[in-house]
């Protein structure tokens, strides 16, 4: 391959990958943020398994 070819081919790649990172940024800044009510949901969940969960009884002591 010769390299003019290179070049060309990897600045098309180049502008398809700011594209697709500048359409992320927009939708990803339209989203309603939900980051703190899915960290306590998450973890509401596992206080709740950590409480249901089968105690571990210590070994017996003599």
């Amino acid at each position: 391959m010769h390299p003019e070819t290179h070049l060309a081919l990897h600045h098309a790649r180049a502008a398809e990958l700011r594209a697709e990172a500048d359409a992320y940024r927009l939708a990803a800044a339209t989203r309603r943020p939900r980051d703190l009510r899915t960290r306590l949901g998450w973890t509401l969940v596992e206080v709740g398994l950590r409480l249901a969960a089968a105690p571990k009884t210590a070994a017996a002591v003599p």
